[in-house]
Order: C-alpha cells, then structure tokens, then sequence
C-alpha cells in the first residue's frame, strides 16, 4: 500500500488536525489521528465535527485514488461511541463504483479496535482535466 498521495499533502485542514495516512491503495485509504486536547468538545470527549473530518478524509482520499477527480455529493454518519484520548483510526472502503458514482464506507475505530462511528459516502467523478 501507498503512503504517499499528492491528494492528501494538498490538504491544509487535515495536516492542522493532526490527520496522518497511513496508506492508500485503489479505492481504500487508512488515517489515524492521535487525539489531543484540541480535539474535545465541552463534554470532554472528543468532538464529532472531528471524527467527521477524520472520515471525510479517508473517503475524499479513497475516492481520489483512481486519478479521476471525485467530489462528495452525499455523506452522513452515525456515532457509536464516545472517546476522550487514544488514536482514531479511519478504514475507508469503495463499496460500489460505476463511471459516474462511487459509494463509500468509513469505519472508524478507537485503538484497541472498538468501533466509534461508521461513514457512508457518496462521490461524483467529474470529467478529468484534459
């Protein structure tokens, strides 16, 4: 598996969260990301707007890997369980894929791989730059 993605370098927003790739291969890509205190939300916990950040990720990087641009049109998730330290860890997976769209799954688990929220998403592959 690939740790380099021209894709993901490109992304300020991730690097200021503190999202690292671990790899990327056709269609998958997996990210961790070692919760801080700038991480938690009021009730110590860390916050969802994150953990949604941390999955979009995965599946924006993922659904890029084929080198033909791919834009979110539909995403939504469902947390599980609430962490407030440790490593999140994103497995992003295509599901299913045409020429037009492809569906995505997100899992994302804690470190000691106890499931804290699933992502699903939906991309649109644009017309590649010619």
């Amino acid at each position: 598996m690939n740790t380099e993605n021209s894709f993901f370098d490109a992304d300020p927003f991730s690097r200021e969260l503190g999202i690292k790739l671990i790899s990327s291969s056709p269609g998958e890509a997996v990210l961790h990301l070692k919760v801080t205190e700038k991480h938690l939300n009021s009730h110590g916990t860390v916050h969802g707007g994150v953990i949604f950040s941390l999955a979009d990720e995965a599946f924006a990087i993922a659904s890029n890997t084929s080198g033909i641009p791919a834009v979110a049109i539909n995403t939504s998730i469902t947390y599980m369980k609430a962490i407030s330290s440790g490593t999140l860890i994103a497995e992003a997976k295509e599901f299913s894929s045409n020429p037009k769209l492809g569906s995505y799954i997100v899992e994302l688990y804690d470190q000691d791989r106890e499931k804290i929220a699933v992502f699903q998403g939906l991309a649109y592959r644009k017309k590649p730059k010619q």
